[in-house]
């Protein structure tokens, strides 16, 4: 078990005060086996009217309607964790679903629906072409096919940092081989979906070992992060970050799942821009590690507002 702080900050300037519309913000993870949410503070400047509520897929979201003009806004979520990561990516298959191809029970393929579906257009095959690389042979380990396809991706890709809004699609993944971590996820999701399994999007972020001292060197560190999860029978769902190649990380940390990328915006909302036009915006996030638990109150969703 690991004891993680994260601090996301992210900040909004304007030439002169805006009104804000109303803000969705998914900061805030739900409690699992795996995480712990044990204190959870959200700081917002100009002050605003925080609802709670949880979305289709069950995640944690707050609305925000905010009481006043600014020339800056401010969103601050601070978290402090238990985590409960694997150490290494051992996990039971069911043994009907150890070798590739298996068909999943009528119960599963009932329940995970659309998340079996492929969303963006292949007019050329090449999603399905590079998932096919994969299968080797009549019958494969399915271990072995999704860990090769997400270490693929970590290896034959480059990783580039993109301030433009959105996900590229996985076709434009494949002719750019680059992306960012949003992209390598979307990828993997429709290859393997390609292939028959179900998946969904998780964003959330990743913890650095090397921002300690200790030996690491990740990609996606000091921002959100992506990556995918993958439904195999008696295993579950387990996660797969294509970016830096790691299966069931005990580093990545979860805020939300979705079906598809543009439902797991950290932060969205929109303001009035007849006064002011925007200068710029600014994202800084931390995650450290400590010895000891924080000692904090228990996690209500307090709020915050700074002045």
């Amino acid at each position: 078990m690991r004891y993680l702080t994260v601090r996301h900050e992210t900040r909004y300037a304007y030439s002169a005060p805006v009104a804000f519309g109303m803000h969705r913000l998914m900061l805030r993870p739900r409690d699992s086996h795996d995480l712990r949410l044990v204190d959870a503070e959200l700081t917002l400047s100009p002050p605003g009217n925080v609802r709670w509520l949880h979305d289709v897929f069950g995640n944690s979201v707050a609305e925000v309607e905010f009481t006043q003009p600014a020339p800056e806004l401010l969103i601050v979520s601070t978290l402090h964790l238990e985590h409960f990561g694997l150490t290494r990516p051992v996990f039971p298959i069911a043994p009907e679903a150890q070798v590739y191809p298996f068909v999943y029970s009528s119960d599963d393929r009932s329940d995970l629906g659309r998340l079996l579906d492929r969303h963006y257009p292949d007019p050329q095959g090449l999603v399905e072409a590079f998932a096919k690389r994969f299968v080797k042979g009549r019958f494969m380990s399915t271990y072995n096919l999704l860990s090769n396809m997400n270490g693929a991706i970590r290896n034959e890709f480059a990783y580039n940092v993109r301030t433009l809004e959105g996900t590229q699609t996985p076709v434009e993944t494949l002719q750019n081989r680059s992306g960012t971590c949003r992209d390598f996820a979307l990828l993997f999701i429709e290859a393997v979906r390609s292939l028959g399994f179900g998946a969904r999007f998780i964003t959330g972020y990743l913890y650095d070992p090397a921002l300690d001292g200790a030996d690491g060197a990740m990609q996606g560190s000091g921002a959100t992060h992506a990556w995918a999860d993958v439904y195999l029978p008696g295993a579950g769902w387990v996660e797969y970050d294509p970016t830096n190649g790691l299966i069931a990380g005990q580093n990545l940390i979860r805020i939300a799942v979705t079906r598809d990328p543009s439902q797991a915006i950290p932060i969205a909302g929109t303001f009035d821009g007849t006064k002011g036009l925007p200068l710029g915006m600014t994202v800084d996030v931390t995650v450290h590690a400590s010895s000891t638990p924080h000692a904090g109150p228990a996690p209500a969703p307090s709020v915050a507002s700074a002045a």
